[in-house]
Protein backbone atom coordinates (compact mmCIF):
# COMPACT_ATOMS: atom_id res chain seq x y z
CA UNK A 1 0.00 0.00 0.00
CA UNK A 2 1.14 3.44 -1.28
CA UNK A 3 0.53 5.59 1.98
CA UNK A 4 1.22 8.66 0.01
CA UNK A 5 -2.02 7.63 -1.92
CA UNK A 6 -4.31 7.26 0.93
CA UNK A 7 -6.65 10.42 2.19
CA UNK A 8 -7.08 10.48 5.56
CA UNK A 9 -10.21 13.08 7.38
CA UNK A 10 -9.12 13.66 10.68
CA UNK A 11 -12.06 15.42 13.26
CA UNK A 12 -10.48 16.17 16.28
CA UNK A 13 -11.12 19.41 18.20
CA UNK A 14 -8.59 19.38 21.13
CA UNK A 15 -5.91 21.38 18.73
CA UNK A 16 -2.33 19.64 20.44
CA UNK A 17 -3.88 15.58 20.10
CA UNK A 18 -5.07 17.25 16.48
CA UNK A 19 -1.79 18.59 15.87
CA UNK A 20 0.39 16.02 17.09
CA UNK A 21 -1.86 12.70 15.87
CA UNK A 22 -2.02 14.87 12.26
CA UNK A 23 1.67 15.01 12.37
CA UNK A 24 2.21 11.39 12.89
CA UNK A 25 -0.20 10.44 9.74
CA UNK A 26 1.72 13.09 7.57
CA UNK A 27 5.25 11.61 8.46
CA UNK A 28 3.64 8.10 7.37
CA UNK A 29 2.77 9.85 4.42
CA UNK A 30 -1.04 9.87 4.46
CA UNK A 31 -2.73 13.05 2.96
CA UNK A 32 -4.51 14.08 5.93
CA UNK A 33 -7.47 16.68 5.96
CA UNK A 34 -7.88 18.09 9.23
CA UNK A 35 -11.28 19.80 11.02
CA UNK A 36 -12.50 20.54 14.30
CA UNK A 37 -16.19 20.29 13.37
CA UNK A 38 -18.59 17.74 12.71
CA UNK A 39 -20.62 19.53 10.44
CA UNK A 40 -17.15 20.90 8.97
CA UNK A 41 -16.30 17.02 8.48
CA UNK A 42 -19.51 16.48 6.82
CA UNK A 43 -19.43 19.05 4.26
CA UNK A 44 -16.05 17.60 3.31
CA UNK A 45 -17.03 14.49 2.83
CA UNK A 46 -19.83 16.15 0.34
CA UNK A 47 -17.04 17.35 -1.77
CA UNK A 48 -14.00 15.24 -1.60
CA UNK A 49 -13.57 11.51 -0.72
CA UNK A 50 -11.75 9.83 1.96
CA UNK A 51 -10.60 6.09 2.21
CA UNK A 52 -10.65 6.39 5.86
CA UNK A 53 -12.06 8.81 8.14
CA UNK A 54 -10.64 9.22 11.98
CA UNK A 55 -13.50 10.51 14.24
CA UNK A 56 -13.91 12.08 17.12
CA UNK A 57 -16.96 11.72 19.08
CA UNK A 58 -17.17 14.90 21.35
CA UNK A 59 -16.94 18.05 18.99
CA UNK A 60 -18.82 20.97 17.99
CA UNK A 61 -21.78 21.46 15.38
CA UNK A 62 -23.04 17.74 15.15
CA UNK A 63 -21.16 14.75 17.08
CA UNK A 64 -18.81 12.20 15.54
CA UNK A 65 -21.87 9.58 15.39
CA UNK A 66 -23.71 11.83 13.09
CA UNK A 67 -20.56 12.17 11.25
CA UNK A 68 -20.31 8.56 10.97
CA UNK A 69 -23.92 7.98 10.07
CA UNK A 70 -23.48 10.40 7.11
CA UNK A 71 -20.40 8.10 6.31
CA UNK A 72 -22.31 5.18 6.37
CA UNK A 73 -24.98 6.53 3.90
CA UNK A 74 -23.68 8.60 1.57
CA UNK A 75 -19.79 7.51 1.70
CA UNK A 76 -19.98 3.58 2.31
CA UNK A 77 -16.51 2.82 0.57
CA UNK A 78 -14.85 5.41 3.40
CA UNK A 79 -13.46 3.10 6.39
CA UNK A 80 -13.99 4.71 9.77
CA UNK A 81 -12.07 4.67 13.29
CA UNK A 82 -13.98 6.11 16.12
CA UNK A 83 -11.06 8.06 18.55
CA UNK A 84 -12.99 9.01 21.71
CA UNK A 85 -12.57 8.97 25.70
CA UNK A 86 -15.62 7.75 26.12
CA UNK A 87 -14.85 3.61 27.28
CA UNK A 88 -18.57 2.71 28.26
CA UNK A 89 -20.13 -0.52 26.35
CA UNK A 90 -22.73 1.53 25.44
CA UNK A 91 -21.33 3.96 23.31
CA UNK A 92 -18.71 1.46 21.61
CA UNK A 93 -21.54 -0.63 20.43
CA UNK A 94 -23.35 2.12 19.30
CA UNK A 95 -20.01 3.05 16.87
CA UNK A 96 -20.21 -0.66 15.62
CA UNK A 97 -23.96 -0.42 15.32
CA UNK A 98 -23.15 2.39 12.80
CA UNK A 99 -20.60 0.18 11.25
CA UNK A 100 -17.41 1.97 12.53
CA UNK A 101 -14.67 -0.19 11.62
CA UNK A 102 -12.63 0.45 15.08
CA UNK A 103 -12.86 1.88 18.30
CA UNK A 104 -10.10 3.68 19.97
CA UNK A 105 -9.58 4.98 23.23
CA UNK A 106 -8.14 8.09 24.00
CA UNK A 107 -4.99 8.75 25.52
CA UNK A 108 -3.72 6.83 22.15
CA UNK A 109 -0.09 6.29 21.35
CA UNK A 110 0.22 7.57 17.66
CA UNK A 111 1.82 4.40 16.71
CA UNK A 112 -0.64 2.25 17.66
CA UNK A 113 -3.55 4.31 16.03
CA UNK A 114 -1.10 4.09 12.58
CA UNK A 115 -0.95 0.27 13.26
CA UNK A 116 -4.75 0.07 13.23
CA UNK A 117 -5.22 2.51 10.05
CA UNK A 118 -2.96 0.53 8.25
CA UNK A 119 -4.85 -2.97 9.24
CA UNK A 120 -8.19 -1.14 8.08
CA UNK A 121 -6.97 0.04 5.06
CA UNK A 122 -5.15 -3.13 3.94
CA UNK A 123 -8.32 -4.98 4.12
CA UNK A 124 -10.16 -2.12 2.17
CA UNK A 125 -7.77 -1.53 -0.40
CA UNK A 126 -7.38 -5.09 -1.30
CA UNK A 127 -11.11 -5.25 -1.31
CA UNK A 128 -11.12 -2.39 -3.55
CA UNK A 129 -8.67 -3.54 -5.93
CA UNK A 130 -10.59 -6.88 -6.14
CA UNK A 131 -13.58 -5.23 -7.42
CA UNK A 132 -11.68 -3.39 -9.97
CA UNK A 133 -10.54 -6.42 -11.42
CA UNK A 134 -14.18 -8.07 -11.52
CA UNK A 135 -15.41 -5.23 -13.30
CA UNK A 136 -12.49 -5.18 -16.23
CA UNK A 137 -13.64 -9.18 -16.40
CA UNK A 138 -10.33 -10.16 -14.54
CA UNK A 139 -11.95 -11.45 -11.73
CA UNK A 140 -14.54 -14.58 -11.53
CA UNK A 141 -17.02 -14.09 -9.61
CA UNK A 142 -18.35 -17.56 -9.04
CA UNK A 143 -15.41 -19.12 -7.58
CA UNK A 144 -16.96 -20.33 -4.41
CA UNK A 145 -20.20 -21.76 -5.71
CA UNK A 146 -17.64 -24.40 -8.20
CA UNK A 147 -15.32 -24.99 -5.92
CA UNK A 148 -18.38 -25.96 -3.54
CA UNK A 149 -19.92 -27.51 -5.92
CA UNK A 150 -16.87 -29.38 -7.38
CA UNK A 151 -16.38 -30.26 -3.38
CA UNK A 152 -19.92 -31.83 -3.19
CA UNK A 153 -20.68 -29.64 -0.58
CA UNK A 154 -24.63 -29.07 -0.10
CA UNK A 155 -25.36 -25.70 -1.93
CA UNK A 156 -27.34 -23.07 -0.09
CA UNK A 157 -30.55 -21.84 -1.47
CA UNK A 158 -30.37 -18.61 -2.86
CA UNK A 159 -27.64 -17.44 -0.87
CA UNK A 160 -24.36 -17.57 -1.70
CA UNK A 161 -20.86 -16.12 -1.89
CA UNK A 162 -19.16 -14.27 -4.91
CA UNK A 163 -15.32 -14.21 -3.62
CA UNK A 164 -14.07 -12.47 -6.10
CA UNK A 165 -16.54 -9.69 -5.68
CA UNK A 166 -16.45 -9.63 -1.90
CA UNK A 167 -20.10 -10.18 -2.02
CA UNK A 168 -22.77 -12.10 -1.16
CA UNK A 169 -25.75 -12.27 -2.71
CA UNK A 170 -29.41 -13.45 -2.39
CA UNK A 171 -30.92 -14.85 -5.52
CA UNK A 172 -29.66 -12.03 -7.79
CA UNK A 173 -29.88 -9.40 -4.67
CA UNK A 174 -26.46 -8.08 -3.33
CA UNK A 175 -26.91 -7.69 0.54
CA UNK A 176 -25.20 -4.36 1.49
CA UNK A 177 -22.53 -5.62 4.06
CA UNK A 178 -19.40 -4.12 5.38
CA UNK A 179 -16.04 -5.96 4.64
CA UNK A 180 -16.08 -7.09 8.26
CA UNK A 181 -19.10 -8.81 8.16
CA UNK A 182 -18.61 -10.26 4.71
CA UNK A 183 -15.48 -11.89 6.11
CA UNK A 184 -17.03 -13.28 9.36
CA UNK A 185 -20.25 -14.40 7.34
CA UNK A 186 -17.56 -16.15 4.71
CA UNK A 187 -16.11 -17.95 8.05
CA UNK A 188 -19.22 -19.49 9.17
CA UNK A 189 -20.63 -20.38 5.86
CA UNK A 190 -17.56 -22.09 4.59
CA UNK A 191 -17.58 -24.33 7.55
CA UNK A 192 -21.15 -24.95 8.95
CA UNK A 193 -20.48 -27.54 11.14
CA UNK A 194 -17.85 -25.90 13.14
CA UNK A 195 -18.66 -23.68 15.87
CA UNK A 196 -16.39 -20.77 16.13
CA UNK A 197 -14.86 -18.61 19.36
CA UNK A 198 -14.88 -15.06 19.28
CA UNK A 199 -11.47 -15.22 19.20
CA UNK A 200 -11.29 -17.47 16.33
CA UNK A 201 -13.39 -15.13 14.67
CA UNK A 202 -11.14 -12.29 15.45
CA UNK A 203 -8.30 -13.80 13.63
CA UNK A 204 -10.29 -14.66 10.56
CA UNK A 205 -11.47 -10.86 10.22
CA UNK A 206 -8.65 -8.56 11.63
CA UNK A 207 -5.54 -11.30 11.42
CA UNK A 208 -3.45 -10.87 14.52
CA UNK A 209 -3.13 -7.33 14.55
CA UNK A 210 -5.84 -6.35 15.89
CA UNK A 211 -6.23 -5.00 20.21
CA UNK A 212 -9.61 -4.62 21.64
CA UNK A 213 -12.49 -6.59 23.51
CA UNK A 214 -13.65 -9.72 21.15
CA UNK A 215 -17.20 -8.71 22.00
CA UNK A 216 -17.05 -6.58 18.71
CA UNK A 217 -17.81 -10.11 17.15
CA UNK A 218 -20.98 -9.63 19.00
CA UNK A 219 -21.81 -6.38 17.76
CA UNK A 220 -20.69 -7.54 14.03
CA UNK A 221 -23.26 -10.80 13.83
CA UNK A 222 -26.01 -8.59 15.41
CA UNK A 223 -25.40 -6.33 11.92
CA UNK A 224 -25.21 -9.00 9.97
CA UNK A 225 -28.26 -10.74 11.30
CA UNK A 226 -29.90 -7.34 10.55
CA UNK A 227 -29.03 -7.95 6.86
CA UNK A 228 -29.28 -11.32 5.94
CA UNK A 229 -33.02 -12.69 4.60
CA UNK A 230 -33.07 -15.72 6.66
CA UNK A 231 -31.88 -16.35 10.25
CA UNK A 232 -28.94 -18.51 9.35
CA UNK A 233 -26.05 -17.40 12.17
CA UNK A 234 -26.54 -19.46 15.23
CA UNK A 235 -25.65 -18.95 18.94
CA UNK A 236 -23.69 -21.58 20.62
CA UNK A 237 -24.20 -20.58 24.13
CA UNK A 238 -21.00 -19.99 26.44
CA UNK A 239 -19.08 -20.53 22.76
CA UNK A 240 -19.33 -18.79 19.93
CA UNK A 241 -21.25 -18.72 16.79
CA UNK A 242 -21.86 -21.18 14.06
CA UNK A 243 -23.47 -21.26 10.65
CA UNK A 244 -26.87 -23.17 10.22
CA UNK A 245 -27.14 -24.18 7.01
CA UNK A 246 -30.82 -26.06 7.87
CA UNK A 247 -32.31 -22.91 8.07
CA UNK A 248 -31.81 -22.07 4.64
Amino acid sequence: MEAGTVTVLFLEDEPTIREVLAEYMKMSGYLVTETARGDEAIALLQENSYHIAVLDVMVPGVDGFEVLQHIRDHCPETATIMLTALDDEKTQIKAFNLYADDYVIKPVSPIILLKRMETILRRTLYMERKLQSQKSGEGNTDTWQRQNSAAGCRPSVGLHLEEEAYSVYYGNERLPLTLSEYLLFQTLYRHPERVYTREQLILQIFNEEYIGNDRIIDAHVKNLRKKLPVNCIKTVIGVGYQFDAGRL
